[in-house]
């Protein structure tokens, strides 16, 4: 049984420094700690114990050090987070955009989530992978939100120039507070502008237009070879991204057909969907290409790549085909030719054209052939 603080205990007088700290930090930007004892009541000695203690544990700060008779000067670190929003990021597809928040927290997330979707406005398709929160819209189409059922969501969006300006517009309170004081620190976010009217809250938080790209790949590893193409595809993955020129938004793994005869085990490949910055572009398939070469334990390793957001029809029918039975090289290259589907390597290219088709399919499809694919 834990026993409950008495008043005059130490994390009760803790609490009190912490708050009179704070306090003065808020009215002053700093404090001495001839503040606190007199804020306090307490001896200066006691004080600097206090401050002393607090330096260790991180709650404060040294500000500025003593000078001669001028004493040390500190400062309160807030126990608010400067941002629950680690990035945010958007990619165009021609007149679609996607929103990525990748946040720090799952419930953060999920909140997004459920007042996005209910809100309606602007967002045509809202979804969250763990902590990433993403939803769909179409550029310049504005729609009325509905915050008497939702707290937050969004109104519109613009490209202008080479900035996506979301608008987004939500009740007083927490969400108004993570619009005005956390996006703006948020990785990916080159401005928040805020203005309230009539009890709503609206920010335009603008963000770099950057491309959708899906990598797909299959090692087609060979028995007893020790391949894994997960772990080549998540090592592309990490390699791709540490430049900075590209932000991953996942990784996925995806079965195909348990009918060929010279699979290993589980016949799969994956997917890597990213947003990459449109000077990178150009070079990115020869990035991909070098890296799986040099790191794939076979030579008939493929790799494809899917410039968009949506997968053409051809393609998603090319992937169920796949899925079910054998599909020659030839039928492949030339249905991923028609879709614009860039391709190289060997045999891989079957599996890999597969994975990019298969992005839009939720994880009990992509882990069991044998269910049919979602259609939209």
């Amino acid at each position: 049984m834990v026993s409950k603080e008495k008043r005059g205990g130490v994390l009760h007088r803790r609490s009190v420094f912490i708050q009179a700290m704070r306090r003065k930090t808020f009215e002053s930007g700093y404090f001495t700690t001839a503040d606190i004892a007199e804020e306090a009541d307490v001896p200066r000695s006691t004080a600097q114990d206090w401050v002393n203690r607090l330096l260790q544990e991180g709650c404060i700060f040294v500000k500025e050090e003593k000078r001669g008779r001028s004493p040390a000067r500190y400062a309160s670190r807030s126990a608010m987070p400067k941002s629950t929003c680690r990035r945010i990021f958007t990619t165009v597809d021609g007149d679609d955009v996607e929103i990525f928040h990748e946040c720090l927290s799952s419930g953060c997330a999920g909140f997004c989530e459920f007042h996005h979707r209910n809100a309606g406005g602007a967002a045509i398709a809202v979804s969250r992978d763990g902590m990433m929160f993403r939803e769909r819209a179409v550029l310049s189409r504005a729609s009325p939100l509905h915050l008497e059922r939702a707290a937050v969501g969004l109104h519109s969006v613009e490209l202008e120039g080479e900035e996506v300006v979301q608008t987004i517009q939500s009740v007083k309170g927490g969400p108004a507070y993570s619009l005005s004081s956390m996006m703006g620190a948020a990785k990916g976010v080159s401005g928040v502008s805020v203005s309230a009217k009539d009890g709503v809250v609206t920010g335009q938080v603008r963000t770099r237009a950057l491309i959708p790209v899906t990598v797909g790949v299959d090692d087609t590893d060979r028995k007893g070879c020790g391949g894994a193409t997960f772990a080549l595809t998540h090592a592309l993955m990490k390699y791709l991204t540490e430049s900075g020129d590209a932000i991953a938004i996942r990784h996925q793994v995806a079965v195909l057909s348990q009918e060929i005869e010279e699979m290993t085990a589980g016949n799969s490949c994956s997917f890597l969907e990213l947003a990459v910055t449109p000077e990178a572009f150009p070079g990115l398939m020869q990035k991909v290409c070098r890296f799986v070469e040099d790191e794939s334990v076979s030579e008939e390793w493929g790799v494809a790549v899917l410039r968009g957001i949506f997968v053409p029809k051809e393609m998603e029918e090319l992937a169920a085909e796949i899925r079910k039975t054998r599909v020659s090289l030839e039928t492949v290259k030339k249905t991923a030719d028609a879709c614009g589907v860039q391709i190289f390597g060997g045999r891989g290219i079957i599996g890999a054209c597969a994975a990019v088709s298969l992005k839009h399919q939720p994880q009990e499809v992509l882990l069991d052939s044998s269910v049919a694919l979602q259609t939209r």
